[in-house]
């Protein structure tokens, strides 16, 4: 009984905790006021598949890949089915933007590297950069 009643404690907070959990909010970006729901790539596994594991995403969605440092880091189109914008992020600005990245076939790869230092990479379908007008120093907020 001792026990037992602990329990019962811990789970009813739980439950409350739960009950007031903002769930229906997903990870985001927003840029000029366009928001992208969000697919997030953290680890090793996640950021050498990226978006190539679909073959296509809805116009407002992206996928964010977050760094534990700012370097520079370079991305490549292997296996990607649709063409996209690389967006490459330091600070909650936008650093660098390659645009209308085609998808490619072959082991000879071209990759894309910021000329800046980043510690996060949004990848969004392309031609939403110009369609939206973004650019290098726009400000991008994400909530995870």
């Amino acid at each position: 009984m001792k026990i037992l009643v602990p329990l019962i404690l811990v789970f009813i907070t739980v439950i409350l905790g739960l009950m007031f959990l903002n769930t229906d909010k997903a990870p985001y970006a927003k840029i000029n006021g366009k928001t992208f729901s969000l697919y997030i790539a953290q680890t090793e596994q996640e950021r050498e598949k990226g978006l190539s594991i679909f073959d296509s995403i809805p116009q407002n969605k992206g996928m964010l890949f977050i760094f534990e440092k700012e370097d520079y880091y370079t991305f490549w189109m292997k296996d990607m089915k649709f063409p996209i914008d690389i967006i490459f992020i330091d600070k909650n600005k936008i650093v660098e933007i390659f645009k209308n990245v085609p998808v490619q076939k072959g082991n000879n790869l071209p990759t894309y590297s910021s000329k800046e230092k980043s510690d996060r990479v949004l990848e969004i379908n392309a031609g939403l950069s110009d369609k939206y007008g973004f650019k290098k120093g726009d400000l991008v907020t994400i909530k995870l």
